[in-house]
């Protein structure tokens, strides 16, 4: 038995958008076709961030990026590098020959604005060359447009920091997505007749436009259900500056605090008001659930 190959799709995949897709519909089939293992190769962080020195805010943590990865296209094998000096200022020659020998590779599928290695010299093209001579396949993946716009997570970054998550959504192919460990709030929300799960956007991850969205929370037993979420500072009742993700779950009853759950956002259907009451907060919430309910109807 010879050992197992791996057909790999490399890239940061943030959003993991339509785009991205193509990639990794492109590494299954070619998986299929020679019976290899379909995979992703990855990085932690965003290389722009230390390349450029600045921050680049990003869709979905890592672990949002694998959960999406998994779920919507069935590829398990996903490898995360830490990306750090060293990776950066690799040859591109070496970093490929490296991964090419450590996950024994037999095909390789890139975007066409792939760039890697020191001084981003490792294009999409230079890498095909280098795979033809190893006798390894490349596929590149041509820009995928939407409306005559080339879908790429800036354009999806620049959409949800809008709050336009349908239009978001639309190049992501799937909706925007939160996944993290359900924090216990100020269990105000059950005093108010609607139980919440209060979440926080990861270190480093981009957060949408302040306001009120019509979403849907998934539970790990896979129970989901149509949800308000608020994603700001608390106006009315909070005095931490931390951005929280707070979400009314409609129809639930049940205690969810140190759970995993996911997010799903929908779309924005107001700004957040800082109300005078609670009571007045209560109404808001009560006619926020009741848009929320017309919109998924």
């Amino acid at each position: 038995m010879g050992e197992i190959k791996r057909v790999v799709a490399i890239g940061f995949f943030d959003g993991v958008h339509i785009g991205h897709a193509a990639l990794l519909e492109k590494t299954k089939q070619r998986a299929r076709e020679s019976g290899a293992i379909p995979s992703v190769v990855s990085f932690d962080v965003h290389p722009d961030n230390l390349v450029f020195g600045g921050e680049v805010k990003l869709i979905n943590s890592a672990i949002g990026r694998e959960d999406i990865i998994r779920r919507e296209f069935g590829i398990d094998n996903i490898v995360f590098l830490h990306f750090n000096r060293h990776m950066m200022q690799m040859p591109w020659e070496e970093f490929i020959a490296q991964l090419i020998d450590e996950l024994s590779i037999s095909h390789i599928v890139v975007g066409y604005d792939f760039c890697f290695g020191y001084k981003g010299e490792g294009t999409a093209e230079k890498l095909q060359e280098y795979c033809a001579g190893r006798g390894i396949g490349c596929d590149i993946i041509p820009a995928v447009q939407l409306d005559g716009k080339t879908v790429s997570s800036s354009l999806i970054r620049k959409l949800i920091e809008n709050g336009d998550m349908e239009e978001a959504n639309r190049y992501l192919g799937h909706p925007h997505i939160l996944s993290d460990t359900v924090h216990s709030g100020y269990h105000l929300g059950s005093k108010l007749g609607a139980p919440t799960i209060n979440m926080y956007f990861p270190e480093g991850v981009l957060v949408p436009k302040h306001g009120v969205y019509a979403t849907k929370v998934f539970l790990e037993n896979g129970e989901s259900y149509q949800a308000v979420t608020n994603v700001g500072v608390r106006p009315t009742t909070g005095n931490s500056n931390r951005v929280s993700v707070e979400s009314h779950l409609l129809d639930y009853s049940g205690n969810l605090y140190g759970r995993q759950a996911r997010v799903e956002f929908y779309k924005f259907l107001r700004s957040e008001i800082k109300f005078d009451s609670l009571k007045a907060l209560g109404e808001q919430i009560a006619e926020d659930a009741e848009n929320a309910r017309k919109y998924f109807s």
